[in-house]
């Protein structure tokens, strides 16, 4: 109980931590791409992206039909890809996460995991970026692909830029998510290496003993179940920054939490939290397991 205690105060001072560097970079940061703060416009997306989503929404949309919109990375494990933003969104947000890593705003670690990034919701991004790019155009996508794991009551996220580079994070190890379902987008620089792997869900006994390798694109996304355990290999030379996007279903994760596969006990947070609310949703969406 002590140690709950400990980990329930430790996560509220995460939160207020986070709350101030938001408020500080809001009031105090000149950004070098203002144009990113503006809110998502179909431009920024990538006409297969814009295709799937306009597909995903049309009377008679099924998942048959999705899927020759998509690349399917594996259908056992069912990845999926496609691309998401265009060339020039990716530079012009890259150029702008360079500019507020190399300025002296406070930073926040993007997770347990990564040591370097860039939390969105702190710089000002989730507003403008995810949260549409979230509600008008993956919960469509996701309630035709993840049925069974939320992905129609998609109801928050979790958004964070992961970077890595020589001297920095240079990989990553086999984990599992905080979510639902997975967009993981290549962002850029130029790079080597670094592809992503994937095993089976973490409630798989023999995980991971035949991984599925899967290259970087630049502006293209990946798609996967929050549970499906993955890493990155070692980069081998240049920079890599990926746009990742935790989304949360809290009509599953309310009745079964994605990491101890209990059923939770609340405490109240800011914001989206972890994904949780105290409602009691109309319908149950239970991720299946097998």
């Amino acid at each position: 109980m002590v140690e709950l205690e400990q980990e329930v105060e430790r996560r509220r001072q995460l939160g207020q931590e986070s709350a101030a560097r938001k408020a500080l970079i809001a009031s105090s940061y000149c950004p070098a791409r203002p144009e990113v703060y503006s809110l998502l416009q179909d431009a920024a997306l990538a006409p297969e992206f814009l295709a799937v989503a306009q597909y995903s929404t049309s009377p008679g949309a099924d998942l048959k039909g999705l899927l020759q919109r998509l690349e399917t990375v594996s259908e056992e494990k069912r990845i999926y890809r496609v691309p998401v933003f265009t060339a020039p969104f990716c530079q012009a947000l890259l150029e702008e996460l360079d500019h507020f890593e190399q300025s002296d705003m406070p930073k926040g670690r993007p997770n347990t995991m990564n040591n370097y990034g860039v939390l969105l919701h702190e710089l000002g991004l989730d507003e403008p970026l995810v949260t549409p790019l979230r509600e008008r155009f993956l919960q469509p996508l996701m309630a035709l692909l993840y049925p069974d794991c939320g992905g129609g009551q998609l109801n928050s996220h979790r958004a964070f830029v992961v970077k890595y580079a020589p001297g920095q994070d240079r990989e990553l190890g086999c984990h599992y998510d905080n979510a639902e379902l997975t967009l993981n987008v290549a962002l850029g620089k130029a790079f080597t290496g670094g592809a992503l792997y994937f095993g089976d869900l973490f409630q798989a006994p023999a995980a991971l003993t035949e991984p599925l390798e899967v290259e970087h694109v630049v502006g293209q996304g990946v798609l996967h179940r929050g549970g499906q355990l993955h890493g990155a290999r070692p980069l081998g030379t240049g920079e890599r920054w990926n746009l990742v996007v935790w989304l949360r279903a809290s009509a599953v994760r309310n009745r079964l939490c994605p990491m101890c596969c209990r059923e939770p006990d609340l405490v109240d947070d800011e914001g989206f939290g972890d994904g949780f609310t105290r409602e009691e949703p109309a319908t149950v969406d239970v991720c299946a397991l097998t």
